[in-house]
């Protein structure tokens, strides 16, 4: 039977599917336009749920973006909640629905879907795993069941140590309990690299949390007086009352695999930059699908709201474009560019901040031709009070200096300057760009060179041979002379075993002392006195190396705690 209207099928809610079906109206007020949840809510905001266990977002109500009855008044699209889609048949291009509430079941045809299913929290099939008191957060029905569950706790143990599971035991915390993080990797936050990690991990002992770190969970067991015993891998029994499951998500893709849609390596709905899938009546977003780095080209899952809000809206466009041969070419070119998964946590008052690459993805992308710098400048200058250092690595090409990644940790003002690296990396910047880069500054709010600037002119004096650097994961075995240029008693204080302790405002006049015939490695707090010294050897005729960032990230690579 044909059908007056184009008909708009989206199967899921939340951020893609939400944002895909409110762009799909604008661009087309005559189309049919129906969205399906299986859950009671269509459009919530599921990154501030554990701030909702915390008690910092009070209301439920809150955590609502939009509702079925403001998307029918606004939009004029029909949203069923409660509704869980059961099949896919692409030859009769329709979908077999099934409602919960009644059972009922039944099929509703589309010219276009956008499968929007997302993701689900990964239960690891461990013996006690479905014992009561174990909870994973994705919904508001799981928030609530979690703050119920705080109410009669003291102690609870979270498992994963990435930003869901550390965001939990912050808010834990912050409700009164005793939190221990079980994390099988032997650092916390996966997408850091291990040294910048090390600051993070600091903080959350110094909150008072306890880490248990390279050892993962191996099973649950009931305790006869309440609560629950986690055994660790290392044979460690840790006594909860509850326990949360941080350990990561899984693409939501059963229904697009039983569909015969095709799949990536890791499981994701494999889509072109149009959000396309290999059918081309169906477009995916969201969770759900594999998305392409834009620095490492390495195909990946990214659970983050801001991508899945532009692939919503790029699938839109590319609908309308399909289904209307007289639509607006304008929006003809819209394409998905990929990802550099730029993204933000807060801690205990610690702002933790990527975009691009770490350098483990690097390495595992078979990447080698690169650099790195280390600098904690900080966030605005030290004569006005309260700065705060930011602790910043900035990774970049070897050959043309374009930014591959960075990272960025401190108490203040750490996400502007992440965002500035990040369009820096989306407009195929380089070290050069950022050292010139013209950026606010008033006393209050930076320097008039801002860290980003400092950043780039670390970056860019290596690549011109006027700063070379060394590598701190040569330290242990290196033959050069290392040559500390803090004060007496800064070195005193604290220094790297066999470095010799040479003041620099006592560099000049000591130059005899030092070989030329070897390489000397200097370092001093956090990189600025070495660099000084570093100029005077140059031109003086030694063969000179920096250690970058100085004994601030000589602590991070396992050398004092943290």
């Amino acid at each position: 039977m044909k059908r007056d209207k184009r008909r708009i099928l989206i199967i899921g809610g939340v951020a893609g599917g939400a944002s895909c079906a409110a762009r799909a109206r604008r661009l087309c007020e005559k189309c049919e336009i129906v969205l399906f949840d299986r859950g009671p809510y269509v459009s919530f905001a599921n990154c501030g749920l554990p701030y909702y266990v915390g008690d910092i977002i009070s209301s439920e109500e809150k955590l609502l973006v939009a509702t079925p009855q403001l998307f029918k008044a606004y939009f004029n699209i029909e949203v069923r909640t409660e509704a869980e889609t059961v099949s896919i048949d692409r030859s009769k291009r329709e979908i077999t629905v099934r409602d919960l509430k009644t059972g009922r079941t039944y099929k509703e045809p589309y010219d276009a879907l956008v499968v929007s299913t997302g993701a689900r929290a990964i239960r690891p099939p461990l013996p006690g795993i479905d014992l009561p008191g174990i909870f994973v957060l994705r919904t508001i029905p799981d928030s609530r069941q979690i703050r119920g569950a705080v109410e009669n706790a003291s102690h609870a143990v979270v498992v994963g140590g990435g930003y869901v599971g550390l965001e939990m035991a912050e808010n834990l915390v912050r409700r009164g309990l005793s939190v221990t993080v079980v994390e099988m990797a032997d650092q916390v936050m996966p997408p850091l690299d291990p040294e910048m990690a090390s600051y993070v991990a600091h903080h959350i002992r110094a909150n008072g949390v306890t880490l248990r770190l390279g050892g993962g969970v191996e099973a649950f067991h009931e305790r006869p007086g309440g609560g629950l015993t986690v055994t660790t891998s290392s044979g460690e029994k840790i006594d909860t009352d509850i326990v949360i499951l941080g350990i990561g998500v899984r693409p939501e893709s059963g229904l697009a695999k039983d569909a015969g849609l095709e799949l990536g390596q890791s499981g994701g709905i494999r889509v072109d930059d149009r959000m396309q899938t290999s059918d081309p009546s169906i477009w995916a977003v969201g969770d759900v699908v594999e998305v392409r780095d834009v620095v490492t080209g390495v195909w990946q899952l990214l659970a983050l709201a801001g991508p899945a809000n532009r692939q919503g809206r790029i699938a839109a466009a590319s609908i309308h474009v399909a289904l209307d041969p007289d639509a607006s070419r304008s929006i003809a070119g819209i394409r998905f560019r990929g990802v550099q998964a730029t993204s933000v946590c807060g801690l205990f008052g610690l702002t933790v901040a990527t975009t691009g690459a770490s350098e483990k993805a690097l390495n595992r992308a078979g990447i080698e031709n690169y650099e790195k710098v280390y600098l904690h400048p900080g966030n605005h200058v030290s004569y006005y009070p309260g700065a705060k250092p930011i602790h910043i690595k900035l990774l970049f090409s070897r050959q043309d200096g374009r930014i591959l990644g960075a990272q960025a940790i401190g108490e203040a003002d750490v996400a502007r300057r992440i965002d500035v690296i990040a369009m820096a990396i989306q407009l195929g910047g380089t070290v050069y760009d950022l050292e010139e880069s013209e950026l606010c500054y008033a006393p209050q709010f930076g320097a008039a060179k801002d860290p980003v600037n400092l950043a780039g002119m670390i970056a860019a004096n290596h690549l011109r041979g006027g700063l070379p650097l060394a590598d701190w994961e040569e330290l242990d075995g290196v033959q050069a002379q290392i040559v500390d240029v803090r004060t007496e008693a800064e070195y005193e204080s604290g220094h790297i075993p066999g470095a010799r302790n040479i003041p620099l405002e006592e560099l000049r006049r000591r130059l005899n002392e030092l070989p030329k015939d070897s390489e000397t490695w200097l370092v001093c707090q956090v990189g600025q006195r070495a660099y000084y010294a570093t100029r005077l050897l140059l031109q003086n005729g030694f063969n000179v190396r920096n250690l970058s960032g100085g004994m601030q990230t000589y602590a991070t690579f396992g050398h004092t705690e943290g």
